[in-house]
């Protein structure tokens, strides 16, 4: 056995040792996904904030009616977002590991879904907590560190390149406390266009070449 060879069964062995330890079908097509869902929420969300305070100018004051209302219409659309995102992401995510001969559900998998699990739910809880207390503006910056955290957190397991899209996440809850009551726009760049560019940049540096190969 030459060299050559030699250096290529040591990369056939470290592929396999990657593949055992970490959970590689993630789709660069599930954070555009993402991205897309998260911006059509966004716009859907403005057009309601629109609507609610050009209406509190017309009756000149505040309704707790109203108000509740929009809150109510927020929260189920943050859910529906989250729900469309979801679908998505699995499906693209269930296509890659079947065109790449992967399980999509394995001790890995387990894991990853473990470590982003919990920080999402502590975050969700909290979030429970500042809308039961009427802190409004701070969902929006909790949603972006939180959510920063599980992607960190996770990417022990997956990709490294989730790792630096949760630091971005949590960078921008950060600035977005400092500048509150703005929450719609960081949401909108953190859930919206951040996926959108990391989607597209892991589509092209793990599926484009196996795309082409197999055509």
């Amino acid at each position: 056995m030459n060299e050559q060879q030699h250096l290529q069964t040591l990369s056939d062995i470290k592929r396999i040792m990657e593949r055992s330890s970490r959970f590689i079908s993630l789709s660069g097509l599930s954070g555009i996904w993402a991205g897309l869902s998260g911006l059509g929420g966004a716009w859907i969300a403005y057009s309601w904030l629109n609507s609610y305070y050009a209406a509190w100018d017309a009756r000149g004051g505040y309704s707790d009616a109203d108000y509740a209302s929009l809150r109510l219409r927020l929260m189920l659309l943050a859910a529906g977002v989250l729900l469309v995102a979801l679908a998505g992401g699995a499906y693209f995510t269930w296509r890659r590991a079947r065109r790449n001969g992967l399980p999509i559900w394995d001790a890995t998998s387990r894991k990853v879904l473990v470590n982003i699990g919990i920080p999402l739910a502590a975050g969700g809880l909290f979030i429970l907590g500042l809308i039961y207390n009427n802190q409004v503006s701070l969902i929006a910056p909790s949603c972006l560190v939180f959510y920063g955290l599980a992607l960190v957190n996770a990417s022990k397991y997956t990709l490294t390149d989730i790792r630096y899209l949760g630091l971005a996440e949590i960078a921008l809850g950060i600035l977005n406390i400092f500048l509150l009551r703005r929450g719609i726009y960081f949401w909108t760049l953190g859930f919206g266009v951040l996926h959108i560019v990391y989607g597209m940049v892991m589509w092209w540096k793990y599926e484009r070449k196996t795309r082409e190969i197999a055509n």
